[in-house]
């Protein structure tokens, strides 16, 4: 998954929670500049602030080992 499509999965996931940038800066403790840029595809997120807008969010993030053919 790219910093683009966590962007959009990010904005989505806002939008149904019917929940502003502002409102996600506030619950989330990060700066609504960095969820627009996030949004945007243009932020090069964190695991830490992945973490905190995942809590906020509603979702989990899993790491799985990648299969190689």
């Amino acid at each position: 998954m790219n910093v683009k499509t966590i962007g959009e999965f990010i904005r989505k996931r806002r939008q149904i929670l019917n929940l502003r940038q502002e409102d996600l800066s506030e619950l989330s403790k990060l700066t609504t500049k960095t969820i627009h840029m996030i949004e945007q595809g243009n932020g090069n997120p964190s695991f830490a602030t992945l973490e905190k807008l995942s809590e906020v969010l509603g979702f989990e993030i899993v790491l799985k080992i990648k299969q190689v053919n």
